[in-house]
């Protein structure tokens, strides 16, 4: 089987960069036209949340001319969070080091002219002295108003100049709007058309019937005879002539549409075109890194686990991870017991999806007996994410439920520990994120799909059909 080289990898990784590194597609609202801060030539003055550091730690070079202030809250809320391995960890250190240096040379009381061209200056907001309407007074005293109240101070200071509060709390928006604080969501590495997301693939109506033909017969025919102009890399299509249908995939290296057959992985039978192109996808050798995405019961994550499976003697390792999303946001310190016992409650939908598998098989056979093998030589690992930074994964087959509670950050520093001849899976959905200060438009996810569509290592399906059961398909429907 051929293999991607480190090289291959890491164009890839290059191709999806984190936002710092983005285009104007991805913007913040103070760098757009189409937004209040560009109206006007008048340069602003953005204050920053704590949430936004943690979501971006390079956040305040992307404002443009504009000049940025963090209240001293922030760095008080920094300091709790920079110890740990997850990224929100990561971030938070970034950002004190940046600190760090500014204030090497200059009083952070000051404004700091930022490193670059076109850039605003910075400083960090000492004194929330307001006059009027005060956010403690009226909210109550925590860090959230203070923060409110620098951003009141410095508007009360600067009136010439129109201060916004930037913060991705939804309710810390409200709060500074009903104080007439102008407050905005951090834009960055934001998807601006979630309905328009790229689905990976299309259906073609009244194809000719010698092309559907040649398909069927050949398993490839030219694209010529099917479309005007090129497709993206990796695209799929259901093809309909007058009578027949058949699937196809564009293969951009041979410059032709070749036939998709409803493969079976490991038991598990594809019940709809899209299913059998995800199993295409995730089977095909030379794509690296797959996306699947669709509401719950499609079977995204089923799907990645038989293809992983399927292809066991290509790699040495199978391992499945997904993002640990505590409830009430304790982190699972809390929890009893060692960390395999700490992690067992979230990694449940992994075991249940193995089990399902497992039991398409009499136990007695021995692809039921190889199972029960894998996971205990660990051959097939669920593990956490949180220990990934920093490791080189070479050989294996990475599997990433639940990715739209990611962020963009966090999806690119995954792809980045791809080593020789290892395969990434992205399953997960868009619409549920229990992640706070993530949504549909700002989930790593989505910021995967819009960034790496259209490159040869890389393919996307959305799943469009629950195939759980006629009762998971209800809830979806109606409730």
């Amino acid at each position: 089987m051929p293999k991607a080289t480190t090289e291959t990898s890491a164009a890839a990784v290059k191709s999806i960069s984190t936002p710092k590194n983005q285009g104007s597609k991805t913007r913040t609202k103070a760098n757009t036209s189409k937004t209040k801060a560009a109206e006007t030539d008048d340069k602003k003055i953005f204050v920053l949340d704590t949430s936004v550091i943690l979501y971006d730690h390079s956040a305040v070079q992307n404002f443009k001319e504009h000049d940025v202030a963090i209240p001293i809250t922030v760095l008080e809320e920094l300091d709790n969070f920079k110890k740990g391995n997850d990224i929100k960890n990561f971030e938070a250190r970034e950002f004190i080091r940046f600190i760090d240096k500014l204030s090497a040379e200059h009083k952070l009381q000051d404004w700091i002219p930022l490193n670059g061209r076109h850039k605003g200056n910075f400083k960090v907001l000492m004194n929330n002295t307001v006059s009027g309407v005060d956010a403690i007074h009226t909210f109550g005293d925590k860090n959230d108003h203070h923060i409110l109240n620098s951003a009141l101070g410095l508007q009360q200071q600067t009136p010439d100049k129109k201060v916004v509060l930037v913060t991705k709390d939804i309710n810390l928006r409200l709060k500074a709007r009903a104080l007439n604080i102008i407050s905005e969501d951090y834009e960055t590495g934001k998807i601006q058309d979630v309905a328009g997301l790229y689905t990976g693939s299309d259906t073609l109506e009244d194809i000719s019937a010698e092309a559907v033909n040649e398909l069927y017969e050949h398993g490839f025919c030219d694209m010529d005879k099917v479309l005007q102009q090129e497709p993206e890399d990796n695209h799929y299509f259901v093809l309909k002539s007058f009578k027949n249908s058949v699937l196809g995939f564009y293969n951009r290296t041979e410059k032709r549409l070749e036939r998709v057959d409803k493969i079976t992985a490991y038991g598990v039978k594809p019940r709809n075109a899209e299913q059998a192109f995800a199993l295409h996808a995730l089977t095909h050798p030379q794509i690296k890194l797959v996306s699947v995405q669709g509401v719950a019961g499609t079977g995204k994550t089923l799907l990645a686990l038989a293809s992983a499976l399927e292809q066991r003697r290509e790699y040495k390792q199978i391992y499945l991870a997904r993002p640990v999303v505590p409830l009430s946001n304790k982190d699972i310190g809390y929890l009893p017991g060692d960390i395999k016992s700490k992690l067992n409650p979230y990694m449940e939908p992994l075991w249940d999806n193995l089990k399902y598998i497992q039991n398409q098989y009499p136990e007695t056979s021995k692809e039921y007996q190889r199972l029960r093998e894998m996971v205990e030589l660990e051959k097939l690992v669920i593990t956490p994410l949180a220990y990934i930074r920093g490791r080189s994964l070479s050989n294996i087959i990475f599997i990433v439920d639940e990715a739209q509670n990611l962020t963009p950050h966090e999806v690119k520093t995954i792809i980045s520990r791809a080593g020789e001849n290892t395969k990434i899976i992205f399953t997960g959905d868009i619409y549920q994120i229990d992640t706070p200060y993530l949504d549909s438009q700002s989930n790593g996810l989505s910021y995967l799909i819009d960034r790496a569509r259209n490159h040869p290592l890389y393919a996307h399906i959305t799943l469009l059909k629950g195939e759980r059961s006629e009762l998971a398909n209800l809830a979806n429907e109606l409730l």
